[in-house]
């Protein structure tokens, strides 16, 4: 819903789109109403747009490519910038570098990582937090998870291993129907070829060493082959790029994998606790 709040909290790239699809229109000689008119659009609809009271839409991104981008895919490059902007601020400069990874060594302890999470799931997670969101904000958050799944398609395929502790899997968020199609979810990313899933069983520090015992953590390669940790506790954001702390972090996540199960026997726990029988 557009309001004036959102005209005055409009982030830079809403407000660079704004002003350049005004600019284009201006050029063309069109009212409002004949730029929506071109691009399915209710003349207040863009109104809207270029005074950032509702800001471009992702549909609406790419109307105006097609009208006024001769090609240059400026307003698709703008879409990917808003959805980053969307993101809460401590997530958005690990975004662009998720998206563009060599490879994601991921280890989770409380709940399932937001690259592997259904929609059903993902909306009782971020829905049911606190302090609590409006729908509108929650939805748009919900979407803004689900869009990162590209990652597991893209050209070149990413390798990505995830380790997730086995309480996470027994955690039930939502609903036990949500929580199954979570599990069944997993299953199907772990036959993904560039995906690794393995489990960290309950009982791993029952012989007294639990590598997992300080919390959650993203590895990650760029594509220059640089080497970054990225954690978030408590909504904080914390992006280490030292080599001396980022070999400490790797050496911690060796010894998770070699406290986990196998990938079979991961797989075989997850199908087990979704209630899946062969």
């Amino acid at each position: 819903m557009a309001s004036s709040e959102n005209k005055e909290s409009a982030n830079p790239t809403a407000r660079m789109v704004a002003e350049l699809a005004r600019t284009l229109r201006i050029e063309r000689g069109w009212t409002q109403e004949q730029e929506g008119k071109e691009i399915g659009y209710s003349a207040a609809a863009i109104s809207a747009m270029e005074t950032c009271a509702q800001p471009a839409s992702d549909s609406m991104l790419v109307e105006l490519e097609r009208v006024h981008g001769k090609r240059t895919g400026l307003f698709l490059t703008a879409q990917r910038y808003m959805r980053m902007e969307r993101l809460p601020e401590q997530f958005q400069d690990y975004a662009l570098l998720e998206e563009g990874a060599v490879s994601l060594q991921l280890f989770v302890t409380n709940v399932i990582h937001g690259l592997f999470q259904t929609e059903a799931y993902a909306r009782a997670l971020i829905g049911g937090g606190c302090p609590p969101l409006s729908d509108d904000r929650v939805e748009d958050l919900v979407q803004l998870r689900m869009a990162r799944n590209v990652l597991f398609d893209r050209d070149p395929l990413p390798m990505i291993e995830i380790i997730i502790d086995e309480a996470v899997l027994r955690r039930v968020i939502g609903s036990e129907e949500i929580m199954r199609e979570q599990l069944l979810h997993l299953v199907e990313c772990a036959r993904r070829r560039n995906v690794t899933l393995l489990v960290l069983p309950l009982d791993a520090g029952k012989y007294g060493e639990y590598a997992g015992a300080r919390g959650a953590m993203n590895l990650l390669e760029t594509p220059g082959h640089e080497h970054l940790v990225y954690l978030e506790p408590q909504d904080e954001s914390l992006l280490i790029s030292d080599p001396a702390k980022v070999s400490v972090y790797a050496q911690r996540y060796a010894k998770i994998r070699s406290q986990a199960l196998g990938p079979r026997e991961s797989l075989d726990l997850i199908k087990r606790l979704a209630g899946v029988t062969e």
